[in-house]
């Protein structure tokens, strides 16, 4: 069976088409500059590659190129969009609307689309990603939505109340959600498999350090606190996210700069994190590079993202009232050995130990921890795409 998963952004359209029978990627690509003029890459499961400048006024184009490249051409992997069994969708905010997987209907459509106040970088550009797809798709080929904010759903109220009015909560839905929700389930279960243990019997800090990064509490599988908030833009610092700043700072900044809140929300998502501190770059291997070259400003970015990030383990183990494992994950998670370091520096009191050979590792499902480490430390490659077809297949079953 084959399954065709999906992620859309505002102007962007990631694909992955796998079969399930071995959960083997056919062929991958992405559809973006939508709304600008356009441009599609795609790779097959085989390394034959395709690129080129498309005119895509809207997602709808996108999907109808995506369409002609998977069934033709140099990257044609099927004869038609009739072998797809059904498509997967990966969806930002689902709210305290939608808790888990589901079907697609016009209806959810309608309510994902409703949700884009809360993430309107996001959930707009999913509805149209949806109804594009309806438009493109033969008849009746079911679709499924997969929620980030899904996993999340099991916090516990004094871990997602925020201390503002109760109004707030209950007639503006502001609370925090978490983010990433996909990611952390994956290879907390993953985690599980390669341990041999239950995912019930562990509990787990799992660290998804990227352009974006997210922190989350798992005890027993499920998420019990998580540090992105409200949006996306909260907890630790990022590649050009601020992370959580003193709500005063922000408003202080806006009215010595004379910005609007649209304006703050640009300069707060857009400007800031590891590009405004370092003003290099909001690519964590330039900042290390600059760091070990001497810059001050590089340096100081890179003690706040380890500092940051040994807080909240040190802070989630408290939560949890203990700790297994501790997880990294994500572009850098996976790939930069020195965050991994220098987070984990004069953790022993936590029973953590790092293996410093081991933690060389990239890229790869590795345990980085000392022999003698109380809480093992891994390195766990995630695979949102391949999560989000599980549970499509599932659904269609």
């Amino acid at each position: 069976m084959k399954i065709l998963v999906v992620n859309a952004g505002s102007s962007s359209l990631k694909y992955q088409l796998l079969d399930m029978t071995d959960e083997s990627v056919i062929a991958k690509g992405n559809a973006d500059r939508i709304g600008v003029d356009g441009h599609i890459s795609a790779k097959t499961g085989d390394g034959r590659g395709f690129e080129a400048d498309c005119d895509f006024p809207t997602h709808t184009e996108a999907f109808e190129k995506l369409v002609e490249v998977l069934t033709t051409g140099e990257t044609k992997v099927i004869d038609s969009m009739s072998e797809i069994a059904a498509v997967g969708h990966r969806i930002v905010q689902g709210a305290e609307i939608f808790k888990e997987t589901c079907m697609v209907t016009d209806e959810v459509i309608d309510q994902i689309d409703g949700l884009a106040e809360l993430a309107p970088v996001h959930n707009h550009p999913h509805a149209l990603a949806l109804r594009a797809c309806k438009e493109v798709l033969p008849e009746g080929t079911p679709q499924v939505v997969v929620f980030d904010t899904a996993f999340h759903s099991t916090m516990p109220r004094k871990a997602y109340l925020f201390g503002l009015p109760y109004d707030c909560y209950t007639d503006l839905h502001v609370r925090k959600y978490g983010f990433h929700g996909t990611s952390h389930r994956f290879v907390t279960a993953k985690l599980a498999e390669v341990m041999g243990k239950d995912l019930k019997d562990l509990k787990i800090v799992s660290c998804h350090l990227g352009n974006g990064s997210s922190i989350t509490a798992v005890d027993a599988g499920k998420s019990v606190d998580t540090t992105m908030g409200f949006t996306p833009l909260d907890g630790l610092v990022m590649g050009t996210r601020c992370g959580a700043v003193d709500p005063s700072a922000i408003l202080f900044v806006m009215k010595k700069l004379g910005m609007t809140p649209d304006e703050m929300t640009a300069y707060t998502n857009k400007k800031s994190g590891f590009l405004g501190l370092s003003g290099i770059s909001s690519d964590n291997r330039d900042i290390q590079k600059a760091a070990l070259e001497g810059d001050e400003r590089a340096q100081a970015t890179c003690e706040m993202l380890a500092y940051q990030i040994k807080k909240y383990i040190g802070a989630y183990a408290a939560a949890m009232n203990g700790i297994d494992a501790v997880i990294f994950t994500g572009g850098i998670g996976e790939n930069a050995p020195e965050v991994r370091r220098d987070a984990l520096t004069d953790a022993d009191w936590l029973g953590i130990k790092l293996d410093a050979e081991a933690n060389k590792s990239r890229g790869e499902i590795k345990k980085i921890s000392a022999a003698d480490s109380k809480v093992e430390v891994w390195v766990i490659p995630t695979n949102e795409e391949l999560l989000i077809a599980r549970d499509t297949l599932a659904m269609v079953k």
